[in-house]
């Protein structure tokens, strides 16, 4: 396992583990971070990381892709 922010883009991954407190474990699982869901980094701009999940594009702090982990 490894977390999201260092996962290599455009490679396909499947979500194993969503960690943080409540809060931020909650706010991920409503953008579609789930365990068992894919999902796959489209690019890292300034600290941010887009992934697409469940057939959208968002947009992530590099702090809450490190709590992914795929």
């Amino acid at each position: 396992m490894m977390p999201l922010s260092l996962a290599d883009r455009g490679i396909p991954q499947t979500v194993k583990h969503v960690g943080g407190n409540r809060e931020v474990r909650q706010h991920l699982e409503n953008l579609g971070f789930t365990a068992g869901s894919k999902v796959c980094v489209i690019s890292t701009l300034g600290g941010n990381v887009i992934v697409s999940v469940k057939e959208s594009r968002v947009a992530i702090s590099e702090e809450l892709a490190r709590r992914i982990m795929v």
